[in-house]
């Protein structure tokens, strides 16, 4: 509850410390423009994130400044000291700052306020303190300056690191189907060649017809056959090769893989045998094994051709660059994502677990920033922990909210630095290794464009960063993090 009461006097105003170097004039005009307001013992004075309209000085009594942090108030500031002021103190940066209270101030005890519109509190430092407003300005924009540019390059940094382990996962598949496609020529060409040592009139149409339909057979024996291990793989490359040897084919040996390889084995080579004779056995084994190579060539290209196109989808899902900017998401395909980005950057000794709820409902969020957030945690983790550990990606809900955690193996995060580490420009990583933006750029992302909240837990061994996101829309359309 708000009191309006007397003005303070020009004398009265000297007395605070803020004022006491003001002169009749200034003292005057402060004494005119102010009032004096007291509010009750447990009342909030004026609340973070409102509309800043006031600028206050403590007179008498005991309040607390507190601040939002992860959800929870965290009491800052607890004094009784007189001439203490909060509220609209970057009044005089108009539409340069977003004009809310930063804090939240609260009366202790019944307390008593000297009260200045913010209007009023801007014209005064504007017209009496004009090169303080001029640095103080400065300072402000210059801050915010330099922490959009490296915010800006931050981003750059990272997607030039993640492009280089993509570019990387690329050139694998890339080169499969290159060496494949020049092995599939040859391979066609030998094919042709034994074919005409067939047809060359030694084999009737009924042989011939025969042949061609074992041909299809075992192409679609290729598409059907088992893995087998290294050591069934070489028992029955083993066995192939001896029973060839004893049909005096010549180097069986080296038919052996590959016949193995399609799922073609002694039985079924001695229908060949049947269906052609044992003149024509030789090059109609050698042609079928062209066959078998040809299938297995080609199906090392499509899956070569598969993976690629695989990478590009993730690489189009993390940049959403053919996406709306605010859209209704899976989270999940949003960190397979970004994982895929990562995966040239993954350690050997790094285990990556996956644990997710696909029961989850699709969120409404900016997926571009999003994929930033699981960026720079997910950087972070495999800093923490260097060349061993365990990265666990864990999805699921609490209450209305979809949570994402990203966790751990590494030595943990200080005490002492918790506090700090969404600060901007705070890092603890070596000078030019770090610009200190990542977790300010997510807490900005996570809680002001998505009006959902980010938390962490450490310990020696386990540190977790927890993303909590809204379910549904906010009422208005989101606004752009300040």
């Amino acid at each position: 509850m708000t009191t309006p009461t007397d003005r303070l006097t020009p004398d009265q105003l000297r007395t605070l410390f803020l004022f006491e170097a003001l002169d009749d004039g200034q003292l005057g005009w402060l004494a005119e423009h102010g009032r004096v307001e007291q509010r009750a013992a447990g009342t909030v004075v004026y609340a973070e994130g409102e509309p800043a309209t006031c600028f206050f000085v403590l007179l008498r009594g005991a309040v607390t400044l507190s601040r939002r942090v992860h959800g929870d108030e965290v009491v800052v500031t607890r004094t009784g000291q007189r001439g203490v002021y909060g509220g609209a103190t970057q009044a005089y940066l108009d539409d340069q700052a977003e004009q809310v209270y930063r804090n939240t101030l609260r009366a202790v005890d019944a307390a008593e306020f000297f009260v200045l519109p913010a209007e009023s509190f801007a014209h005064a430092v504007r017209s009496w303190f004009p090169m303080a407003m001029h640095l103080l300005e400065g300072l402000f924009i210059g801050m915010r300056n330099a922490q959009t540019i490296v915010g800006e390059r931050e981003r750059l940094l990272a997607l030039g690191s993640l492009s280089a382990g993509l570019t990387h996962e690329l050139n694998n598949p890339a080169a499969a189907a290159v060496r494949a496609t020049s092995v599939l020529r040859d391979r066609v060409a030998g094919m042709r060649h034994k074919l005409a040592m067939i047809a060359d009139g030694r084999l009737d149409g009924r042989a011939l017809h025969t042949l061609v339909e074992l041909q299809e057979e075992a192409v679609a024996r290729v598409a059907a056959a088992p893995q087998l291990s290294p050591m069934a793989a070489a028992d029955a490359e083993d066995a192939l090769a001896d029973w060839l040897a004893e049909q005096r084919i010549d180097a069986g040996w080296d038919l052996a893989p590959t016949l193995v390889a399609g799922g073609l084995d002694e039985e079924w080579l001695a229908r060949v045998r049947t269906a052609v004779g044992a003149a024509d056995l030789e090059a109609a084994v050698r042609w079928l094994t062209y066959t078998v190579e040809t299938e297995l060539l080609m199906r090392e290209i499509g899956d070569a051709v598969t993976r690629i196109s695989g990478l590009v989808g993730a690489a189009k899902q993390y940049s959403q660059l053919d996406r709306a900017p605010y859209q209704v998401v899976d989270v999940h395909d949003l960190l397979d994502a970004t994982l895929v980005m990562f995966k040239g950057k993954l350690p050997a000794g790094v285990r990556l677990v996956k644990e997710y709820d696909r029961g989850l409902p699709p969120v409404p969020a900016y997926a571009a920033e999003l994929n930033q957030v699981w960026t720079n945690l997910i950087d972070n983790a495999l800093g923490a922990m260097g060349e061993k550990g365990t990265l666990t990606v864990r999805t699921g809900r609490d209450g209305d909210l979809l949570a994402v955690e990203i966790a751990d193996t590494g030595p943990g995060i200080p005490a002492d630095v918790r506090p700090r580490i969404f600060e901007p420009f705070f890092t603890t990583k070596p000078v030019g290794t770090g610009t200190g933006l990542g977790l300010d750029i997510s807490y900005r992302i996570v809680v002001h464009k998505h009006h959902g909240d980010i938390r962490v837990e450490s310990a020696p061994g386990a540190t977790t960063f927890r993303v909590l996101l809204p379910l549904t829309a906010p009422a208005s359309d989101p606004e752009p993090a300040p």
